[in-house]
């Protein structure tokens, strides 16, 4: 039987090999073609050199662990050759191993092709290595790193997941193991510098430390972080930012933190706000060092960046030239003329600091700079920074890169990188609870900073890595091989990912649901459903106000909550069908975040409506109360279960919003129902209270039904029955008897109309002595729409991505990218590295029917709020409706405005524009490129009846 095709695959995708280069058995086809990790009982001997580096070593030591966990039997590791064995594997570095390079001597492999690189590796069988000795697996590294990667890509390959301790992703079980005969050179990673910064861990992995790995310290220690170092070695990354907030030990106070990371060859790096390692958010003392100031105590700060450099200098790190205010406070100084002059002194005293303890060239030490927040202000203002630091930018905290390097820069020897969160906490909104930010959107700024130069370094702000797993290995595999990444491919890597795990017969499914778990968040994400602009997704408070989402226009709010419905709906049933063995993976990686964003919605959601009933007086008020806070219950036990898994290994790694600093419900109302029954009608489209009753008009090739509800303001139920006065309106019920409330769906029989023309009919609805009417209109369908964008209730809707026309010149090229926007489809004006191509524009036919409705027809834009400031690549593009004159849009606010506040928190930037509505008939409205890169998803066409609501109708295309 072969060993499940996932082992195989897996290492193809995370490892980026070619079809033919690893095969894993659990049958031998024949020894010559086979190496026998295990075979009839026996295990290959491991051997390594014991003068190769502590990484190798303990690579080797969790490689011996890794064939236990897959077979059951535990490899010897040995440092001596044996005198005579079948088979053995052998790890090292060339140049620090005397076996492998003795084997390089001998001719048995050639290691030309990585010697000198920078953390490649070479995978290999050899027949008859050394006297006595069969056969071997050759495992060599270009460097410590390249070795261990080497290593843990066939830990991959047999099964044994890097999640297996962080994601408790079971190790496949066979009772022997073969490999395939085989040659392998890995190329050498995409980004030099690769890892994740671990931050704002006051509710997640320090108290879950604090409990479970480190309790002598009290938080994050040696425990904990080596558990994340193995990780990190295991995505093939090689450099973590550790915890640095006031609740947590700083790093290098710790014993035993800097030697765990020197075990696992990590470099340790540091935040934008810690100055050459130092964590003056828990180490500075004020009442005993003065304040941190670098005007009035310089002194005392250069000081114990000294002494920090001293203490670490013999270890790889990457150092952090910079100054701010104490944590991530902003610099101290009285202008931003002071300020640029200490940032000046600043950098020549650190680097001199760096000259004294390190015995070699500044040039090659590793040094960044991340212009953020402020200092991004002085370094526009042209602050000097030696080219050999390398310039990471930041993007706003909200996934949207704020600069990118021009002409000049790219230039600079010490290259660029990227700084770029999937958590964060601060203003207007934290959200570090899920890991929400969608495929696309990551891989679309990625891919503007690696085609503008942005190679050296790229860390991840990754929270409590938990629950980020699905985006710390997404992050992780594009810095190791991102030409393995498109706009075609990205959103199926998670959905690869899982179903190497779970099983292809779920592949769909887990598709899907990604799919929808995404975009419903890119809409908004879970945690801003409080809709206040206030860090509340943990804190709690009483501003909680009705979202956006509308219960009253488009179905809005209702669809939302039924997709989550859906997609809860779709994970529960994979969960049921799972061996137990594969339910504890499940439930984090996908089963909790789908199913707690689904309660953390409706819970917003129904109290919202809870609030809108009140104002109707509805019977039903009370109940939504009820149900409202039970979904908030209902969190409380999903992420309880969490915290209980395998024996409660989990306690404290995950906190969701509403119970912090204790649990709190969402505000809702409860209302004094009057005995007398008492009839209400609302319509959809229609304002409570409102005197005409009309239903949104059906269109016969859009495929639509309505709905109205007849609802109780008392105790008492009564009867009511509905008529229409034309036999093409449909009513799913026609009476009935009201105790709360009652939905009627309303659609229409389309062979009764024969006319394309407007048809109208009305729906009188009497009960409880009183009566209503409601129109209903309806249009057949126009053989001259077809192809085109209709007009749908005063409303044309353009999914950007589904134009009928593109003019592409000079290096333009229009990209749709799947799983972004509103629509789930967005549209990229053009590649971010290409700036020719003038007149390059798609086009959108849509159709006004006669009579118009208005004289200026009013156009919104969405646009990804992609940032303005870069000179160099700006967020501009054009519009032009038939042949008016062009009019050039941007994102425009600024930074921390309460407009970029807003943008942010909805992703997307809205543009308006008028035009003149023009003859009725056929129309065109053109978009061109002006900043190539510029993303739009989503064009509104207000004709006179755009209803109010956060997203806006759904697309009005006519096939």
């Amino acid at each position: 039987m072969m060993l499940r095709f996932k082992c195989f695959l897996s290492f193809l995708l995370l490892s980026g090999m070619v079809c033919s280069q690893i095969v894993v058995k659990d049958k031998m086809s024949g020894r010559k073609q086979c190496f026998s990790v295990v075979s009839d009982g026996t295990v290959a001997t491991v051997v390594y050199d014991t003068l190769d580096y502590k990484v190798v070593a303990k690579s080797v030591g969790l490689f011996a662990d890794d064939i236990r966990k897959v077979t059951g039997r535990k490899p010897v590791v040995t440092c001596s050759l044996p005198e005579a064995d079948n088979e053995v594997i052998v790890i090292g570095t060339v140049g620090c191993s005397r076996i492998v390079d003795e084997l390089v001597q001998r001719g048995k492999i050639d290691v030309s092709d990585i010697r000198g690189q920078w953390e490649r590796f070479l995978i290999q069988t050899v027949e008859k290595p050394f006297r006595g000795i069969g056969k071997a697996l050759v495992i060599a590294g270009s460097d410590k790193r390249g070795t261990a990667y080497g290593v843990f890509s066939v830990s991959e390959a047999i099964g044994v997941s890097p999640w297996h301790y962080w994601a408790d992703v079971p190790a496949d079980k066979h009772e022997e193991l073969y490999i395939d005969n085989l040659v392998y050179t890995s190329e050498s990673p995409s980004v030099k510098y690769r890892g994740i910064f671990i931050n704002d861990e006051d509710w997640g992995l320090h108290p879950w430390a604090a409990g479970k790995t480190d309790p002598e310290v009290g938080g994050i220690g040696p425990n904990a972080y080596g558990k994340v170092f193995e990780l990190l070695l295991r995505l093939k990354a090689n450099m973590m930012a550790p915890a640095m907030h006031e609740c947590t030990k700083a790093f290098y106070t710790v014993p035993g933190n800097m030697e765990m990371a020197d075990t696992y060859g990590i470099m340790i790096t540091t935040s934008h706000c810690e100055p050459l390692l130092y964590n003056n958010a828990s180490e500075w003392n004020n009442r005993t060092q003065g304040e941190w100031n670098y005007k009035s105590n310089k002194q005392a700060i250069d000081k114990v960046l000294d002494e920090r450099v001293g203490q670490a200098a013999d270890k790889e790190n990457i150092y952090t030239i910079a100054l701010r205010g104490k944590h991530d406070q902003g610099m101290k100084g009285d202008s931003m003329e002071e300020k640029f002059e200490l940032l000046e002194q600043a950098i020549k005293s650190q680097r001199e600091i760096l000259a004294r303890h390190m015995n070699k060239p500044l040039h090659e030490i590793p040094q960044i700079f991340v212009p953020y927040k402020e200092v991004l202000d002085l370094y526009e203002k042209g602050l000097q920074v030696p080219e050999d630091i390398t310039l990471v930018w930041p993007d706003d905290n909200y996934g949207y890169l704020k600069k990118l390097s021009n002409p000049e820069e790219q230039k600079r020897s010490g290259g660029a990188g990227v700084y770029y969160h999937i958590s964060y906490l601060g203003w207007p909104n934290d959200y570090l609870w899920l890991n929400t930010t969608s495929p696309a959107l990551i891989y679309a700024e990625l891919q503007k900073a690696w085609l503008l130069g942005a190679r050296k370094y790229w860390l991840l702000n990754a929270g409590d890595i938990k629950p980020g797993e699905l985006g710390i290995q997404l992050f992780l595999d594009m810095a190791w091989d991102f030409g393995k990444f498109s706009f075609e491919n990205v959103c199926s890597h998670n959905a690869d990912f899982l179903t190497l795990i779970f099983g292809d017969e779920y592949r769909q499914d887990i598709a899907r649901v990604l799919d929808s778990y995404y975009h419903l968040a890119f809409l908004r994400k879970p945690e801003y459903m409080t809709w206040d602009w206030r860090w509340n997704s943990l804190f709690a408070k009483t501003a909680i106000k009705d979202t956006e989402f509308s219960f009253i226009n488009y179905n809005e709010a209702e669809n939302r909550m039924a997709e989550y419905g859906r997609i809860t709906g779709m994970v529960e049933k994979i969960m049921t069908g799972l061996p137990e063995e594969l339910k504890p993976a499940f439930f984090e990686l996908l089963y909790y975040p789908v199913k707690a964003s689904c309660f953390y919605n409706m819970e917003m959601l129904l109290a919202q409506k809870n609030r809108w009933y009140a104002s109707q007086s509805r019977a039903a008020t009370s109940q939504l109360a009820d149900l409202a806070q039970s979904y908030h219950d209902s969190l409380e036990i999903i992420t309880t279960a969490y915290q209980q898994l395998l024996d409660g290994k989990w306690n404290g790694i995950i906190t969701a919003p509403g119970f912090v600093p204790e649990k709190q419900y969402p505000p809702v109302k409860r209302i004094d129902v009057p005995p007398a029954a008492g009839m209400g009608v609302f319509v959809e489209n229609c304002e409570p209270g409102q005197d005409t009753l009309v239903l949104p008009c059906f269109y016969e090739d859009a495929d639509q039904s309505h709905y109205f509800e007849i609802y109780n303001k008392g105790s008492e139920s009564f009867g009511w029955k509905a008529t229409a006065d034309k036999e093409w309106i449909r009513l799913d019920i026609e009476h009935g008897t009201v105790d709360k409330q009652q939905r009627v769906i309303v659609s229409i029989d389309w062979k009764k109309i024969s006319s394309a023309l407007l048809q109208t009919g009305e729906i009188l609805i009497e009960g409880n002595d009183c009566s209503r009417k409601i129109t209903v209109a309806a249009m057949a369908a126009n053989d001259a729409l077809h192809g085109l964008y209709a007009v749908e209730n005063g409303v044309v809707s353009i999914s950007p991505a589904r134009y009928q026309r593109k003019v592409e010149n000079g290096g333009i090229g229009f990209t749709e990218i799947g799983g972004l926007g509103y629509c789930n489809a967005a549209l990229q004006l053009g590649s971010p590295s290409m700036d020719d191509g003038c007149g390059s524009c798609v086009e959108y036919d849509f159709y006004l029917e006669n009579p118009l409705l208005v004289d200026t027809l009013v156009v919104y834009v969405y646009m990804l709020p992609l940032f303005p400031k870069d000179k160099a690549h700006g967020a501009a593009y054009g519009i032009r409706m038939d042949d008016s004159e062009l009019v050039v849009l941007d994102n425009t606010p600024r930074e921390y405005s309460h407009d970029w506040a807003r943008n942010v928190l909805r992703n997307s930037a809205i543009n308006k524009v008028k035009f003149a509505a023009g003859k009725p008939g056929k129309h065109t409205l053109k978009i061109y490129s002006v900043d190539p890169g510029m993303i739009i998803h989503k064009i509104v066409i207000d004709c006179g009846g755009l209803k109010k609501s956060y997203t806006g109708p759904k697309d009005t295309y006519r096939k």
